[in-house]
């Protein structure tokens, strides 16, 4: 059912926590792990200081990319990376296209669920732009 999964991962409790998802799908499956993390452009001058979960460094996005790997393949699974520059929501699903993905999973921080938020949503990007389904995990 499912061959392919995409995981993003940014530095948030959120993507920490769907791992434990994606692993139980992953090994349930005998999918193929396609691991990725998107360098998000720095802000302007004089926009107020990025989301610590946001991802502005190449070295971070490496030394993520590098831990969740080690993390899957401590648990017996190999992982694929991806690391890519762009708006987050847009380069997911860029990428789950490219790869042919059967599965995106994320986690979700809940911003969306005011009307606000959910604009500026990545999650709620991702579901309506999505070439796949995606699970969600809260």
């Amino acid at each position: 059912m499912f061959k392919t999964v995409l995981f993003p991962v940014d530095q948030s409790r959120e993507a920490r926590e769907a791992a434990e998802m994606v692993i139980q799908i992953v090994k349930n499956y005998s999918a193929r792990l396609v691991i990725l993390s998107v360098l998000e452009a720095p802000t302007p001058e004089g926009d107020e200081s990025p989301a610590p979960e946001k991802m502005t460094s190449p070295d971070a996005v490496a030394q993520l990319l590098k831990s969740a790997q080690s993390m899957f393949a401590q648990q017996g699974i190999e992982a694929e990376t991806i690391e890519r520059e762009g708006k987050p929501a847009f380069t997911i699903c860029d990428v789950a296209d490219e790869i042919g993905a059967d599965l995106i999973v994320m986690g979700c921080r809940g911003t969306g669920l005011t009307e606000e938020g959910a604009a500026d949503s990545v999650t709620n990007r991702v579901i309506n732009l999505s070439p796949c389904p995606i699970l969600i995990v809260p």
